[in-house]
């Protein structure tokens, strides 16, 4: 086996063992996005150097036994929406094209305990606004599997860059459904933890009541490594939890999953869902039921209400956290441009608001600021946050009966990419089985569950299944994830990408 096709735990033991070092290991993931990113175009930035000093201290720690943890020398990968201290942070933004951050998120810093060996900073939707990385200022990135197709976003760049073998595990983001819906697209796993379980200190903000740093990798075991290693309550972060950091690898070893009740809801079968993905997922839960598991019946009656709740709130939070970049503390300012002319303040801040922002940050920003102003906030916004306290009431009464929920994760296979750029309504319909799961703040993990061929293709395209837990039960939801995965063959199909 190539030394860019292991995974976190056969990399680590390697390295143990030496039967090659951390530099080695590195150069072989710098060697493959050299080889491939032309055509992916995962990264933004790729940070050669410094990585190469990350995995030279790696052997030095490996050599005198100092240390001894599953992620010293594994090479990573971050979404560019996540500061780095002194590394190019752009958001996919040509607002912060120069911006490099004078701190580290505090899970780059707990990363960097670990030995971190970070690769570069990857592509997304510009600002995370998005579910295709088309929005991102600089380019689309690709799918591996098809590049003619996207490979989900906003994370796209986290996904694109696993699936590529161009790194072991990347941190991306999920808002909406980020991180879940690429790794579906991308035959990964992809884990959204419960709000407040990773810190968001460091993070660039999109919609701050619902953004989860979250991973994306190809194994159940390489996720629940390094959430146990980022989760856990910091004291700059007023919405990081307190609960307990379990063992996450612990309960992975704990196959019985004999007598847990699985709830399947109604609503994320109905019509309209691509038939190949319809079985695949009933043939898991079928399977689930095999190894012991009790399937019930569900439903989430305010699922059909998610998406427009979600686009009521989100740009209403977008058009408030964006607004830093006004030309005068942050973003495009006139006073740095000889071409435009300006006699005043008032002026120099007309001419700078809003320059540099693409077509879809504006679009949320605009209906964000309609739906919070004056006459309308009552009608749209507050509605939305008590249809958004129904919608948390759903699952909170499902959780009394069942342990955990199964849905499908996207209701087709990535799409072509500009199939769905002309029509932003299409777009956003991407997120309707995990929009409910990010306003309720639930954990979710989506898997790789089979595959589908694409109306106009031959080629094979992935499928996720989805495992809803309840608050701060990721070790239940990667448990069954694991007991899946250790039970078929899915994860195992690599894209034929040279």
């Amino acid at each position: 086996m190539k030394l860019n096709e292991l995974n976190i735990a056969q990399a680590s033991e390697g390295l143990r063992k030496k039967e090659f070092s951390a530099v080695e290991l590195t150069k072989s993931y710098l060697d493959r996005i050299k080889e491939t990113d032309e055509k992916i175009k995962s990264f933004i930035t790729v940070t050669k150097e410094s990585a190469l000093e990350q995995a030279e201290e790696a052997d030095k720690k490996i050599k005198s036994g100092e240390e001894n943890n599953l992620l010293l020398g594994i090479p990573c990968s971050v979404k560019d929406v996540i500061n780095i201290k002194e590394i190019l942070t752009t958001a996919a933004s040509n607002i912060l094209k120069n911006y490099i951050p004078a701190y580290d998120a505090t899970l780059v810093s707990r990363l960097k305990k670990e030995g971190m060996v970070m690769l570069g900073k990857v592509n997304c939707d510009a600002f995370a606004h998005g579910a295709s990385t088309e929005n991102s200022d600089f380019f689309t990135s690709h799918n591996p599997w098809d590049l003619d197709r996207v490979p989900g976003g906003s994370s796209g760049g986290s996904a694109s860059s696993v699936a590529a073998s161009q790194c072991l595990y990347s941190i991306g983001t999920d808002t909406g459904g980020s991180i879940r819906q690429p790794a579906s697209f991308c035959n990964l796993v992809g884990l959204k933890p419960t709000y407040g379980r990773i810190s968001r200190y460091g993070l660039i903000s999109m919609t701050s009541s619902t953004d989860c740093p979250s991973i994306i990798a190809r194994r159940v075991e390489d996720v629940a490594i390094v959430l146990e290693k980022i989760a856990g309550k910091d004291e700059r972060d007023s919405t990081s939890s307190e609960n307990k950091v379990d063992n996450y690898q612990e309960f992975l070893a704990d196959e019985n999953i004999k007598g847990m009740k699985i709830g399947i809801p109604e609503e994320y079968f109905l019509e309209g869902l691509n038939i190949d993905i319809r079985k695949a997922v009933e043939e898991a839960i079928a399977k689930f039921e095999s190894f012991g598991a009790t399937i019930v019946p569900i439903s989430l009656r305010y699922t059909k209400y998610a998406v427009p709740t979600y686009y009521i709130i989100t740009p209403s939070e977008i058009s408030s956290n964006l607004a830093r970049f006004d030309g005068i503390r942050f973003g495009y300012s006139a006073t740095n441009d000889d071409s435009v002319e300006a006699k005043d303040l008032i002026e120099i801040y007309c001419k700078s608001k809003g320059k540099g922002f693409g077509s879809e940050a504006k679009r949320r920003i605009m209906l964000g600021t309609y739906v919070l102003s004056s006459g309308y906030y009552d009608a749209y916004y507050l509605k939305a946050q008590k249809v958004r306290a129904l919608i948390k009431k759903d699952f909170d009464e499902a959780f009394e009966k069942v342990d955990a929920i199964i849905t499908p994760t996207t209701p087709s296979v990535a799409f072509k990419i500009g199939e769905h750029s002309k029509s932003p309504l299409e777009m956003y319909m991407e997120d309707i089985f995990v929009s409910a799961v990010s306003l309720a703040g639930l954990p979710s993990v989506s898997v790789p569950c089979g595959f589908a061929k694409p109306n106009d293709r031959e080629i094979e395209m992935p499928i996720g299944m989805q495992i809803i837990g309840k608050y701060f039960d990721e070790k239940n939801i990667l448990r069954l994830a694991s007991v899946y995965e250790n039970n078929t063959n899915w994860h195992n199909v690599e894209p034929a990408l040279k």
